[in-house]
Parts: C-alpha cells; structure tokens; sequence
C-alpha cells in the first residue's frame, strides 16, 4: 500500500504543470552572445555558447575531455569571429575559458562555454570605427546577440548595439521574445581607445556557471522525467505508461499535428468510426517512426545534417500531403454534385445499384487507403522534440528499451487524442445528418470541410516554405 502511495504521488507530481522543456528556447538551440568591450588600447570580446540537450548530445567528445573540447571549440569560434579597428582586421586570441555542462531534459546535459578573447594592442588614437561579425554556427537555430561596451578609459561614441544584454548574457532569456529571439550577429560603433592596459572581461567559475544556469532552469517536462528515474520497479514503469500516454494526449492539443484537419477530413469523406481508429493507428507509426529516424540522423549523420534542419522539410512534406487529400476529397465533391446527387446526402456516400438482386455500393477512392494515409502520416510525421530527448537520454543511460517502450507510448497517447478528435467529429455529422437541417450550408458541410482542409494545407504550405527561402 506504501509503494501504491509513493507511485501515485509520483505520477502527480510528474503530471502537474510543468515547463516543456528544460532549455528556454528549445532542445535543439545553438545559442550565443558576444560582449565587444573596448578596453584600454585593446579590443575584447567575451563570447558566450550555450548549447541545449540535443547539441550537446552530438558533440560527444566533449564529455570525455572537457578542456581539450574548450581549448578546440575556442580556437574554432576565434576564427569565425571578424573584427575590424580603422578597416584593419585584427586578430583575435583567446585568452581565458570556462566550460560548464549544466543539467537539461530527461538526464542529458547541456553546455556553457565562456571564453575571452583579445586584440592585438591599437596604436592609432582619435575616433576609431570598429565593426564586428559573428560567423559561426551559421544556419543553426538559437538566440543570437551582441553588445559593445567600453572599459579602462575607452569610450564609446556611437553603437548599432546597446550596451546592456537583454538576456543577461544568455543567463536569463526573456520570456516575450522566446518566439521570435534576437538574431543579431554583427555590430558596428566607434570609439576612442584608453590609455595603456585596460581590464579583460572577466568569467564565472565553472561551478559558479552550472549554479546560475540551474537556478534558470530547474523544471522539465512532465515525460522526459521518466527516463532519468534512477531505479525502475515493475509499478514504476507501469505508472510511467500511463504518464507517456498522458503527456502524448496532452502533445496532440498542442499546435500541429492537424486536429482540425482531421475533423475536416472525416466530415468531408463521410468518415466511418473505424476510420477514426485507423488514422489513430497511422498516427502512432508515423510519430514513433519519425522519432527513431531523427535519433538516427543524430547519431549517425550529425556531420553531415543536424536534426533541426529537418524539421522545415517534414513539415512542408506534411503540408503537400494535405493539400494533395483535400485536392482529391473536393475533385470527388465536384464529381457527385455533377452526376446531380446532394452534396450532403447519405447517398452522396458513394453511388448504390444492383446485380442480379444484390445491392453493393461504389465509395469515393478517397476514403480507401490512400486519403487515410495522408492524412495519418501528416498528422503523425513531425517528431515531438521532447520525445527525441527521451530517446537520445535513454541511448545514454543505457537504457534504450525503456525509452523504446515509453515513446511507442507517448505515440499511442498521441494516436488516442486524434481518433477521439475524429470519432467526435464522425458522431457530431451523423447527429446532423438525422436532424431536419434542410439548409444549403448542412447540405454542403462535407464540401464545405473538403474546401477547408485544403485551405489549411495551402496555408501549412505557405507557412512551410518561409524558413527555406
């Protein structure tokens, strides 16, 4: 009885409210922030990494050799780093560093690195123009900022940047610009340099780093804190079925994965219960699927393709595949008003007749396999983030069949929210069907939901194809 307690009130805690994710701006975030302090007669600049989960992840040497990983990626983040004094670009060497792995999502870790970096000395006196570019980790997702501000007798005259981190030097990301954070990698100013040395920017220690950062981030989804349990009984990793198909139900009402064109399908093609279930079943494939293939790409490809490159052409796949449904659901829609049948009738079904006494029906092809499929795949395709956490956590602490177990689980949570939403909209048309709705608008509701779901496709398409022009 104690341990049924000890369970419940574990599976409470993890149900209760929680951020979904450890990282501010999401597991797949290259984040970074450069201070260009003139300083005396030198140029700094201290340049702040901070990797979430995923990122982390792939760079696997970092974990066996900490300090040689620093060193490395210091020299390496120096080379991408162009700074110009007067139009002569000065060579910029690193000179401290302090590299922290903070804790994330489901166990794994994330990464600060902090490193100064200085200019050679500037002889030339009077107002200088500087300008500054920040070339690294180009294409990568993530907060990018930059800020000048002077020290040891410089001044600054003008700045393209303000003085002061928005973020508190990637500490403490503001929650208003989380959606749409600062993509600034370049700055221009001029100043006057100071007389003699000036002090270089100083850096936390590295416990000083992981406490700060734990301070910001010490909740994690509800699912991720599954896989890092320390010791897993047979109660435990029932409960924590039960707590992935919750968290996947509850993923499934989050944006994406097509509830309304799923109602809009089901209502358009005259959609059957069992059509409901098996979209549901096309839903828990295509999610745990994807969530395996984007692991794999992680672990196998990451030098080649990082994984949040993907996510533009997934969704734009998921996108074409509702459009070419919603296009076949209004081609047949077009086919029965022709042929003079209601386009909200029963009998607009399919078209009925006989042979030799027998009454069969021909149905429209697209409520074969084919429409199911897109629309299940579509809805289905997109990996949740935090799933792929749960997997990668689960490689790293040995324990790949539990994270196996639990995401087929979070898939089926998933799978169960979209056929409940489908089984909904299959009873409330058929509730409407047998009310005395003469209407033209009740009359066309399936015309109506066809027009619809490729609307949504074209405006996912639309929405697809921004980030990859």
């Amino acid at each position: 009885m104690k341990k049924l307690v000890i369970l419940i009130g574990f599976a409470a805690c993890l149900l209760a409210p929680a951020a979904a994710l450890a990282h501010p701006l999401g597991n797949f975030t290259v984040n970074r922030y450069s201070r260009v302090q003139p300083s005396g007669d030198r140029v700094y600049v201290l340049y702040v990494l901070d990797l979430a989960e995923i990122p982390t992840f792939r760079e696997k040497t970092a974990a066996s050799d900490p300090q040689a990983y620093a060193t490395a990626t210091a020299k390496k983040i120096g080379r991408g780093l162009e700074l110009r004094v007067a139009g002569e670009r000065l060579t910029l060497e690193p000179i401290d560093r302090r590299i922290a792995f903070p804790p994330g999502l489901g166990g794994l870790r994330t990464t600060r690195l902090q490193v100064v970096y200085r200019s050679p000395r500037i002889e030339r006196t009077g107002a200088l123009a500087l300008r500054f570019q920040d070339t690294n980790f180009a294409g990568r997702v993530g907060w990018q900022e930059v800020t000048v501000r002077a020290a040891g007798g410089a001044s600054i005259g003008s700045s393209s940047v303000p003085s002061q981190s928005v973020s508190d030097e990637l500490f403490a990301y503001p929650k208003d610009l989380l959606k749409s954070p600062p993509d600034t990698t370049s700055a221009t100013a001029r100043f006057e340099r100071g007389p003699g040395s000036g002090p270089a920017p100083t850096l936390l220690s590295a416990e000083a780093l992981e406490a700060r950062v734990a301070v910001r981030d010490t909740a994690s989804g509800g699912f991720a804190k599954l896989i890092a349990k320390d010791e897993l009984s047979v109660g435990f990793v029932l409960v924590s079925l039960l707590v992935a198909l919750f968290w996947g139900a509850a993923h499934a009402f989050s944006p994406g994965h097509g509830k309304a064109i799923v109602a809009g399908y089901l209502i358009g093609t005259r959609g059957r219960p069992r059509d409901a279930f098996m979209l549901g079943l096309i839903v828990t494939v295509t999610h745990t699927a994807g969530v395996f293939a984007l692991g794999g790409v992680t672990l196998l490809l990451s030098e080649f393709i990082v994984p949040e490159q993907l996510y533009p052409w997934l969704n734009l796949v998921s996108a074409l595949l509702v459009v070419g449904v919603g296009l076949t659901i209004l081609r047949w829609r077009i086919r029965v008003w022709r042929r003079g049948e209601p386009l909200g009738g029963e009998h607009s079904h399919g078209h009925s007749h006989s042979h030799g006494g027998h009454s069969h029906s021909h149905g429209p092809a697209v409520e074969g396999r084919g429409g199911l499929l897109g629309i299940g795949i579509s809805a289905g395709i997109i990996p949740c983030p935090t799933a792929l956490v749960v997997l990668l956590a689960a490689i790293s602490l040995q324990r790949v069949g539990y994270g196996l177990v639990l995401i087929v689980a979070f898939s089926f949570g998933l799978a169960a929210a979209v056929t409940g939403i489908g089984l909904i909209a299959v009873t409330a048309r058929r509730t409407f069907s047998r009310m005395s709705l003469d209407g033209a608008a009740i009359r066309a509701l399936p015309a109506i939901s066809a027009v619809a779901v490729l609307g949504l496709g074209f405006a996912m398409t639309v929405r697809a194809l921004s980030p990859l022009l």
